[in-house]
């Protein structure tokens, strides 16, 4: 699968300006680095993703004037039955972005996909609702992760994500542009309203997903570094 193919469709159809695309595909690059350095920082592969044409904004409620800007999502997907996990990244993200941004939330999303991959192992994902409000969905966000220092030995993407994500990622300079140069722009957007972004997944198709015993391994590997790093702080 082409990551760009998307992109390039857009493109074809007149949705995006052809230099809009340019920049997209000519700043790819960074992205991909991205992906390679998550890999190498925790010897995991990184999964399937691809370039979203649009930008998301989310709206807690269809009568809401707050709005937050989503420059990726993990995205639980099922095909023939099975459950497959996809990271879907914005465009607007690899056009606009920054280096250490763009390789922040890839590492974001990234530990959001070993989350999703455990509760799976474990049948512990049913059913699975975002909050209908903004400040709870980024509390329940950071609730669902794998402590990073437990995944990752880059201590310098260590620190974009602490940075970037304190409390719930906010990068003002690129909000603006993606607002300026996107949205005004009236280039592709989707809006979701985190009350209907609801995620349901059936009990078969968990039964019917395999999951990379390697790969579950190396999981079981982060959570006894999580527990190691918890037992410190309490020490």
């Amino acid at each position: 699968m082409d990551p760009l193919r998307k992109v390039h469709e857009a493109h074809k159809n007149g949705l995006l300006p052809d230099k809009v695309h340019s920049l997209i595909v000519d700043r790819f690059g960074v992205t991909l680095a991205g992906i390679d350095r998550i890999e190498k920082a925790s010897g995991i592969n990184f999964p399937l993703a691809y370039i979203d044409p649009s930008i998301v904004t989310s709206h807690p409620n269809a009568s809401s004037f707050d709005y937050g800007i989503l420059f990726a999502r993990t995205i639980p997907v099922i095909s023939n039955n099975k459950l497959e996990i996809i990271i879907q990244i914005t465009a607007p993200l690899v056009a606009f972005g920054l280096k250490g941004t763009i390789h922040a939330i890839l590492a974001h999303e990234f530990l959001h996909y070993l989350e999703l991959v455990r509760r799976i192992s474990k049948m512990d994902i049913v059913s699975d609702e975002i909050s209908s409000n903004l400040f709870e969905s980024v509390y329940s966000d950071s609730t669902r992760l794998f402590e990073p220092r437990a995944v990752f030995n880059d201590k310098t993407l260590l620190l974009h994500i602490t940075k970037k994500f304190p409390e719930g990622f906010r990068d003002y300079k690129l909000e603006d542009k993606v607002l300026k140069l996107w949205i005004q722009k009236k280039l592709p957007t989707i809006n979701i309203a985190l009350d209907t972004n609801i995620i349901k997944i059936p009990v078969d198709v968990l039964a019917n997903t395999k999951i990379d015993p390697i790969l579950l391994q190396k999981i079981e590997r982060v959570e006894e570094k999580v527990s190691r790093l918890r037992k410190k702080k309490l020490y």
